[in-house]
């Protein structure tokens, strides 16, 4: 005789249950990060082969995710979720069966590379858009679920690629992306027990009319929302003036310095820092106001970015990675909050999928920029060139009084607890 499940574990199950899969999700695309390069370095051995698989990885994600959001309201957010995950999952298994039979090329590489990226966005966008009905469930506050939701990407880079080194030391890059695809695979079975009220098909009338429509509806929405334009635009500025400092110059100064490990503890402080914010926001949000801590997120960062200018010592340079994690951290959960609180329910996934897109939209922009630089300019200058807009940034985001309606008292839209989808 199977035993009742008590109201409380009812009440909790959903929140858990997406936290679990987006923590399988991210650590899966944390191993792949390691992988994937070290596979394509073992068939080549050349550099330029394994940056071109990367930017096959990254290209598709500008589109996916301005679409994904269209997908999850036209189909679904659990549906979404499941099938986003299985076609993650295959697209990876794909590699080692390619490998054990035709065998592996970059054009292949790159081709399977960018199929598992284009699939990714529209699982991440379903199950945060899922986030307030599992919170209205669980009784707890928006900002506390943000929390412990952004701190899972933040533990799931850190391990992720820890995993994917040690299995790769100890199976082969090949045989370790069947451990990435065992991971999308527990996301769909932990998925798959997750009843929840919205998250299944929405009702015809709601749902857009089409791919097209819907993503210019959301569009739309985004740009007329005056915190949300503002927050997007903001996002955008900062991804393209920091990222290239993680995947461009810290990479390079490291490589010349012949020191590559240390570009792996400068990565990983970085993320210790984000984990200890998103987690410490929980906390902080109650008692401190959201452009507060916008505020000192953004100035911190700059200030950081100014200090790591100057290529101090390596114990400095890890101090700062972890100011910028520490105070950068609150920044997901705060525009998570903004995006809950002021979409409408049926267009909370396209909302999701077109602020994210924004980032995914800066990244390239930030390569195209300080690769030039540092050519012409060298690895110093050019971190003063991204460092410096970013206090500008911030400057202007002192005087922007949109900002203030980050501490509105909104209420998400009431989610009727009742038959689940």
């Amino acid at each position: 005789m199977t035993a009742p499940v008590s109201p409380e574990t009812r009440r909790f199950a959903p929140l858990v249950l997406l936290n679990v899969a987006t923590l399988l999700s991210a650590t899966g695309n944390g191993i792949v990060i390691v992988a994937l390069p070290w596979l394509v370095l073992e068939q080549t051995g050349r550099a330029t082969d394994a940056a071109i698989v990367a930017g096959a990885a990254t290209l598709p994600l500008l589109l996916a995710s301005l679409f994904s959001g269209t997908v999850v309201d036209r189909f679904g957010r659990r549906p979404t979720s499941l099938v986003s995950d299985a076609l993650s999952a295959l697209s990876v298994a794909a590699i080692p069966v390619v490998a054990g039979t035709a065998g592996l090329s970059v054009p292949v590489l790159a081709a399977l590379a960018a199929l598992g990226a284009t699939f990714d966005p529209a699982g991440i966008a379903a199950r945060e858009s899922m986030l307030p009905a599992a919170t209205a469930a669980a009784g707890w506050r928006l900002d506390r679920v943000n929390s412990l939701y952004e701190a899972n990407y933040n533990v799931a880079y850190l391990i992720g690629p820890g995993i994917g080194g040690v299995l790769i030391a100890l199976v082969g890059a090949e045989s370790t992306l069947w451990v990435t695809a065992g991971c999308f695979v527990l996301s769909i079975v932990t998925i798959a027990f997750l009843r929840l009220e919205h998250a299944g098909r929405p009702d015809h009338a709601t749902r857009p009319a089409s791919m097209w429509s819907g993503t210019l509806d959301g569009l739309r929405f985004v740009w007329r929302d005056r915190l949300l334009r503002t927050l997007a635009l903001v996002d955008m500025v900062i991804v393209a003036l920091y990222l290239p400092i993680e995947s461009v110059l810290f990479p390079t100064y490291f490589t010349e310095h012949g020191e590559p490990a240390q570009l792996g503890w400068v990565l990983m402080a970085m993320s210790v820092g984000g984990l200890v914010g998103a987690l410490s926001y929980g906390a902080l949000a109650p008692h401190l106001r959201r452009r507060d801590l916008m505020l000192v997120a953004v100035s911190g960062l700059g200030l950081a970015m100014i200090g790591m200018a100057f290529l101090p010592p390596l114990w400095v340079l890890l101090g700062l990675s972890v100011v910028i994690g520490l105070v950068y951290g609150p920044v997901g959960p705060i525009a998570n909050w903004a995006m809950q609180t002021r979409s409408p329910e049926h267009m909370r996934g396209r909302v999701v999928g077109v602020m994210t897109s924004t980032a995914y939209a800066a990244g390239p922009l930030g390569y195209l920029l300080a690769g030039p630089l540092i050519d012409q300019l060298g690895i110093r200058t050019t971190f003063f060139a991204l460092a410096i807009p970013v206090v500008g940034v911030a400057a202007v985001c002192f005087a922007l009084p949109v900002l203030r309606e980050l501490d509105a008292d909104r209420t998400p839209p009431t989610v009727r607890l009742g038959s689940p989808s």
